[in-house]
Parts: structure tokens; sequence; C-alpha cells
């Protein structure tokens, strides 16, 4: 077999667990993806997607701290 072709067949092998594993944990998470280099990447998070996790750990640290000290 040609090196050429057990790559491509490797590849679309990969590209067919990456999908199945996206299918099997839905989209409410951040997923990695693997990119033409093979390394893994994440996805983008807007700004207002930073501001409202920003928000509710501000909230989370206060309500601990209001609680006591070891609340988390």
């Amino acid at each position: 077999m040609d090196t050429n072709t057990i790559i491509d067949e490797l590849t679309e092998q990969r590209d067919r667990i990456a999908a199945a594993i996206a299918a099997l944990t839905g989209a409410n998470h951040v997923s990695l993806k693997l990119s033409t280099n093979g390394r893994k990447t994440r996805g983008k998070m807007s700004a207002a997607g930073k501001r409202r996790i920003s928000l509710a750990m501000k909230a989370r640290w206060a309500k601990a701290k209001k609680a006591g000290k070891n609340a988390l």
C-alpha cells in the first residue's frame, strides 16, 4: 500500500470518529476539533459568552464568600 493512501484512509477514519464523538456529546460544550495538521483546537467564544461566564463566576464567588470560608 502507498503511504499517501494509508494517510488518506486514516484521515477519513479520524473524521468519522470525531463526528461520532460530537454527535454523542451534544453541542452544549466547547468542542475540540482536529485541525488540518492533526492537532486539537478549541472553538472560539464570543465576547457575550465570556461576559456571561464572568458574571456567573462573580455571583458564585460572592455567594461562597457570604456563606463562609470553605463554601466552594
